[in-house]
């Protein structure tokens, strides 16, 4: 996947142009997101170039530039397909944190973009429930609670398999 991404410092610019001045908020989550991405990169099974450039790619959906549809991980997605990201990294763009659970109750269809369970996947869900709005670490990171449960149980997973491989390569559970 690495050749066929821009650079890392090319995607990192994006974000930060299309969040620092009208989001300020998420650019802070985002870089917040993006550190935890650069210390478990290395995880077991983990691919490190689509890790780092989904983490800091995750919220430009927000961007006043990209908003089409209003739901944010969609938006991202056909964003950044229309400037020829590859398809893996517009597939983990667009099923952040078990979106596919909100997409159903929202009726938005994300059929089109592929979904995948990797270690790949769960580092980047327990990168993005690291850091809050405010970019300050979180404790104990468990998962967002939906109505019915299943996006909570789908991040539940994700904690726990990233936990199990933090353990392994003897990294602490918070940075």
């Amino acid at each position: 996947m690495a050749s066929d991404l821009p650079s890392f410092a090319a995607s990192r610019s994006l974000a930060e142009t299309l969040l620092a001045d009208h989001l300020p908020e998420r650019w802070r989550h985002t870089q917040a997101r993006a550190r935890e991405a650069v210390r478990l990169a290395g995880l077991t099974g983990v691919d490190r170039d689509a890790l780092l450039h989904a983490a800091v790619l995750l919220d430009v959906g927000r961007s006043p530039v990209a908003v089409r549809t209003g739901f944010p991980p969609l938006d991202a997605a056909r964003f950044l397909r229309v400037r020829g990201y590859p398809v893996r990294l517009l597939g983990l763009v667009a099923h952040q944190l078990a979106a596919e659970v909100e997409a159903e109750q929202v009726g938005v269809d994300l059929s089109g973009y592929e979904r995948e369970e990797s270690a790949t996947v769960d580092t980047l869900w327990w990168c993005a429930l690291v850091a809050d709005l405010a970019a300050a670490p979180l404790a104990l990171p468990d998962g967002r609670a939906d109505t019915d449960g299943r996006r909570r149980d789908a991040t539940r997973g994700a904690v726990a398999r990233t936990r199990a491989r933090l353990d392994a390569a003897g990294l602490s559970v918070v940075p």
